[in-house]
């Protein structure tokens, strides 16, 4: 399956581009959070490899990369992730890619239409953001990313699916516990960290 993870990720990389997302970066570049993320999601995703433990499940980060830098910049941001943990975790091209698109495009793209969802259905209030798109968007999109992951691609080695399914879904939740966490920090001290958020529309003001 690996030609449509291939297919995947070039659709997603070519919607990207053409949005030229670099042209709402400022000029000293973008907030050092967005890299500091970035440069700690390569050991995010190997944990499983780095700890020798099949079962020890990698987390995303890619949802809370969105919810920062927005999906066209945090897609772009994603290959080098890929290309650096392929690295340093000794995986094969079609394993680095596959946690490319599982990991990352995937539940970050669920999150990007899960949290449209909340900003059209449900009321515009700070903690609706927090709590809808930073920890219950979140978790649901990884949730479901690791589900069509192991409907696409099987089970890897020994594992049951059942365990998988199990440790995939706390993987996803320990992933929005994070970001929930990063959020609402950011939402309280820092909003223009967030690409996705505003405060002209959950509060009514502008800062």
């Amino acid at each position: 399956m690996w030609w449509f993870d291939l297919m995947l990720a070039a659709a997603a990389v070519a919607v990207a581009l053409a949005l030229r997302p670099w042209r709402a970066v400022e000029a000293g570049g973008p907030p050092w959070p967005w890299l500091a993320w970035w440069a700690v999601m390569p050991a995010l995703w190997g944990a499983d490899r780095y700890a020798q433990v099949p079962l020890v499940q990698p987390l995303s980060g890619a949802c809370l990369l969105m919810w920062m830098a927005g999906w066209p910049l945090a897609t772009l941001g994603l290959l080098p992730v890929a290309a650096v943990v392929t690295l340093l975790a000794g995986l094969s091209p079609a394993d680095g890619l596959h946690r490319l698109v599982w990991l990352g495009l995937v539940p970050m793209t669920l999150g990007l239409g899960l949290g449209a969802a909340i900003r059209r259905w449900l009321p515009h209030h700070l903690f609706v953001y927090i709590l809808g798109r930073g920890f219950f968007a979140t978790a649901i999109a990884g949730s479901l990313a690791g589900v069509l992951s192991v409907f696409l691609h099987g089970v890897p080695g020994s594992l049951q699916p059942g365990d998988l399914m199990l440790a995939r879904f706390l993987a996803a939740w320990g992933d929005a516990f994070l970001s929930g966490m990063i959020v609402a920090i950011f939402v309280a001290f820092r909003p223009q960290w967030l690409a996705t958020y505003a405060d002209r529309l959950y509060l009514g003001i502008s800062r």
